[in-house]
């Protein structure tokens, strides 16, 4: 889209800057641009705020600036002493570039050229842009303050290039008196922040800090008084309901979104304070269910009493608004709702427009304000609020952080169900949302202007912690010695030939145990449900078992010939695995922990607790462990056809059918499904891949390696904070970047293994080109150009048919999204994966009759001439399908009609 720029937008100064820009434009732009530059009008009487302070600096400029909407920037000499620095950086751009590459990077608004933290751009402010202030160490521009009360703070950014430092590279610290507003800040676009902040000295100050071997740049700074009116001290609450925040005025606030809801773009011209209003189209969604109502202008009236002003919210903002479609012929059972996305862990400010310039009468109009799902303000009458229609009208609420979920905050205005009479509608006309600043004074993060850490457990002191610490090993350090002194005197007959290092510390050897040595042979009973029977042997496969049969050393020593090299079966990251058989023929896959292993104890024991409380036909079943002589094993029913990868390269296995393939994602799926719901408490894998899908000799899959598992947060909680762990390539690059684990990050792995399942390559493969290495990424690119059948395994290739591969494809896309929110549950993932397979079936069967048909017709074609009836059933599943060939009567009833999924 070119930008046109008009002659009011031209700079005063006479450089190649100056120029106006001229290019094609649309007539829809042209009425943008035109309605953004009305004057303000309305009938109440005209109210102007001139700002006791008005600091406006265009950084790194040689001369004055004066924009298009009236404002008058000083240069770079005229602010010279407002700045402290030890070195003089200043670099320009020519301003034709400037326009080029803010056309470049706008969006369809013709003000929007970036949209950081939804802040748009205007054009008129682009001559900012051309210049910029470098500052090689920390820099403080310092301003006096001749009335204390809020003002706002603008900063303008835009990295142009410069031959000495590279400014997209830039990383740094931006603080205002003793708030933090920008924390590890970069730009490589154009960039406007605005903020709010309450000033209580005479003396106010900027602070820009670079991080270590980079440098902070500014393009343009304002700092300009506000009204006192512009917040109050003491808002309502969201929720609970019908409380207040008081403390607002010690905030600091940055504006994260201000709309002119069922209106276009108001430019900097428009507004008393040059704020910049956005339309609300990107976040209306529900747009079916609104229409735009406007008025002109001057039909707002402001009320005389205590309220809003122009000061407020521009005429403008009010006499536009977004009401329910079409609300006397249905009934509307429906909110209009507009989504922002906001950052976790911050509260925020919220102001809610409203003018009645729908109803025709007082007392008509009733309708209830959600916030977040949260019932904000109940049956609203504003002709009531206002005593008149076309009055202007806002609210204040403060949204606490705990309030908001998956990083959104949702506002929704809907009829009063309930009303006997009177319109069913409801309207917005405006919404602003304001971050405000945490307990570290911060709008960017959990330090302090002095770099303190304020974030959670932050309140406890060193001491507090060494307290705490030395308190907690003391009670420690009791228990053990108590559990020692008991365990002496309840020792076992021959303990001193055990050696087992962990018979006394670890719990699972309770109170009541009894080993399998041979000494106790005879009829000793467990606590792990492990029984002897007459022929010697356990009985593992009894219903009492809790943690499996014990073994002793000298059985799995037995069992796999002193664990030969020709008995291993695999290896992994905990040891290697060697396949086992008992006297009674028994065949045992048997996992003995290595000692130089970066797995060890901690694995071992969440391995054997986890599934000795999991039992599922697509789980790999623990059958018992040996803790002896300081040696780690745990012992699993044997999986006769290994795991899943060893079948789809890299073996001499025979390769699976596309059908085959299928069913094991399905069985995997169904496993981990199981994990994430049927336990007592979920279980989240955090190790899917296809080497942990084990395949048991009928092909049947099952889920294998609990040993980084970890209990599925609680309902009160979103996720579980812990370190990475895990295998490259399957890996959740969300849980990656901010620690935090949830059910979400087994399903982008396992959406990796049917990406895997599809393609029989390597998920990680650095001897292939850069864009190939990942094969998520590539599986992806080739998807979004609508050609995943050109990486598809050539040996499948011919079998799948082309809805089986779109719903296959379908659902490992929604499987590895970027962010978790938007992937699906294990529970759809499966869905998806049976219907897949239904599809393919019913391919086939259809694709098998319309060869029978072929058949019947080539070998019966005498008799059709004759004018014999020569028909074919053939019988589908349980539905009976039948083809009657003469071509009267061809039916097929597909399997898809009548299937279940899990």
């Amino acid at each position: 889209m070119e930008l046109y720029l008009d002659k009011k937008m031209a700079t005063s100064r006479k450089d190649p800057r100056s120029k106006p820009l001229t290019s094609s434009y649309s007539f829809s732009i042209f009425i943008s641009l035109f309605l953004s530059y009305l004057p303000n009008t309305s009938s109440s009487p005209s109210i102007t705020f001139s700002p006791p302070d008005n600091y406006l600096i265009d950084c790194g400029s040689p001369e004055q600036t004066r924009l298009s909407d009236g404002r008058a920037f000083k240069s770079e000499h005229d602010a010279a002493s407002l700045l402290s620095t030890e070195e003089d950086v200043q670099a320009s751009f020519e301003f034709s570039a400037i326009t080029r590459a803010a056309s470049f990077s706008s969006s369809s608004s013709p003000f929007s050229f970036s949209s950081i933290n939804s802040t748009i751009i205007p054009p008129s402010s682009l001559p900012l842009y051309a210049t910029v202030r470098i500052f090689p160490q920390e820099s403080i521009y310092s301003f006096h303050i001749s009335q204390p009360g809020p003002h706002w703070v603008r900063l303008y950014f835009y990295p142009i290039p410069n031959p000495i430092h590279d400014l997209n590279a830039a990383v740094f610290k931006v603080a205002a008196g003793d708030f933090v507003l920008l924390e590890n800040f970069s730009a490589t676009t154009f960039v406007y922040r605005e903020f709010l902040v309450n000033i209580f000295g005479d003396r106010f100050s900027l602070v820009f800090r670079p991080k270590k071997k980079t440098v902070a740049f500014v393009n343009a700074i304002e700092v300009v008084s506000a009204p006192d009116s512009l917040v109050t001290d003491s808002v309502s609450v969201i929720f609970p309901p019908g409380q207040t925040f008081a403390g607002a005025w010690g905030h600091a606030l940055q504006v994260s979104y201000r709309l002119n809801v069922g209106g276009p773009t108001l430019g900097p011209g428009n507004d008393t304070m040059f704020r910049v209003w956005e339309t609300d189209t990107t976040f209306n969604v529900f747009k079916e269910g609104s229409k735009n109502v406007s008025v002109a202008p001057k039909t707002v009236k402001y009320p005389d009493s205590q309220g809003p002003t122009p000061l407020i919210a521009p005429s403008l903002v009010y006499a536009s608004a977004q009401e329910m479609q079409d609300p006397l012929t249905m009934e509307p059972n429906f909110n209009l709702s507009w989504v922002f996305n906001v950052d976790q862990g911050y509260s925020y400010l919220i102001r809610l427009h409203f003018c009645d310039i729908i109803s025709t009468a007082l007392n008509t109009l009733y309708f209830n304000v959600y916030i977040n799902g949260i019932m904000a303000m109940p049956s609203v009458d504003l002709s009531t609020l206002t005593g008149a229609l076309s009055t202007a009208y806002y609210k204040d609420f403060v949204l606490n952080s705990m309030n908001i979920t998956n990083n959104t905050i949702m506002v929704q205005v809907g009829c009063n169900s309930n009303l006997q009479s009177g319109i069913r509608d409801a309207i917005l006309n405006g919404v602003e949302i304001m971050k405000m600043s945490n307990s570290a004074n911060s709008l960017d993060g959990p330090f302090t202007v002095d770099g303190e850490y304020k974030g959670p457990n932050s309140g406890l002191t060193v001491m507090k912690i060494v307290a705490a610490v030395g308190l907690a090993m003391a009670v420690v350090a009791m228990v053990l010695l108590g559990a020692a002194c008991a365990r002496w005197r309840k020792r076992p007959r021959g303990w001193e030939k055990r050696r087992s290092f962990s018979s006394w510390l670890l719990p699972l050897h309770q109170s009541g145990y009894s080993s399998s040595t041979n000494s106790s042979r005879r009829s000793s009973s467990s606590l792990f449900g492990s029984r002897r029977s007459k022929s010697g042997h356990s009985n593992y496969f009894s219903s009492s078992v809790c943690f499996g049969r014990v073994f002793t050393l000298a059985e799995l020593q037995a069992a796999t010939q002193n664990f030969a090299e020709k008995a291993v079966i695999g290896v992994g990251g905990f040891g290697k695995v060697y396949l086992g058989a008992l006297e009674d023929g028994t065949k045992l896959a048997v996992k003995r922990g290595n000692p130089s292993s970066q797995q060890g104890i901690n694995e071992f024991r969440t391995e054997i607790e986890m599934l000795s409380k999991l039992r599922h036909r697509h789980l790999v079943s623990l059958i018992g462990f040996c803790d002896e002589q300081s040696e780690m094993i745990l012992v699993y029913e044997y999986m006769a056809n290994g795991p899943f990868r060893d079948h789809l390269y890299g073996s001499n296995f025979s390769k699976l059918s596309w059908k085959q393939r299928l069913e094991i994602c399905i069985g995997a799926a169904r496993g981990l499904h199981y994990l994430h719901t049927g336990a007592a408490q979920g279980v989240i894998h955090r190790d899917v891949k296809t080497t942990n899908i084990l395949l048991d000799e009928n092909f049947v899959a099952k889920v294998a390696d609990f040993g980084l598992s970890k209990a599925a947060p609680s309902l009160e909680q979103t996720h579980v904070s812990t370190a990475v762990k895990g295998s490259f390539g399957y890996l959740d690059p969300e849980y990656f970047r901010r620690q935090q684990l949830t059910q979400k990050s087994d399903v982008y792995s396992f959406g990796v293994v049917l990406f895997e399942a599809l393609c029989a390559r390597p998920v990680i493969d650095p001897k292939l080109p850069r864009e190939q290495v990942s094969l998520a990424e590539w599986a992806m690119h080739w998807h979004r150009k609508g050609s995943i059948e050109t990486i598809i395994d050539p040996l499948i290739a011919g079998e799948i048919g082309g809805e089986s591969l779109r719903k296959f494809v379908e659902a490992a896309e929604k499987c590895v999204a970027e962010y978790g929110v938007d992937r699906p549950s294990m529970g759809d993932v499966l869905w998806n994966l049976e219907y897949s397979l239904q599809l393919h079936e019913a391919a086939t069967v259809e694709e098998d009759s319309n060869k029978s048909e072929r058949l019947i017709s080539t070998n019966g074609g005498g008799d059709a001439k004759a004018g014999k009836n020569i028909s074919a059933v053939t019988d589908v599943s349980d539905d009976h399908s039948s083809v009657t060939v003469d071509g009267s009567d061809i039916r097929m009833f597909s399997q898809i009609g009548n299937f279940q999924g899990r």
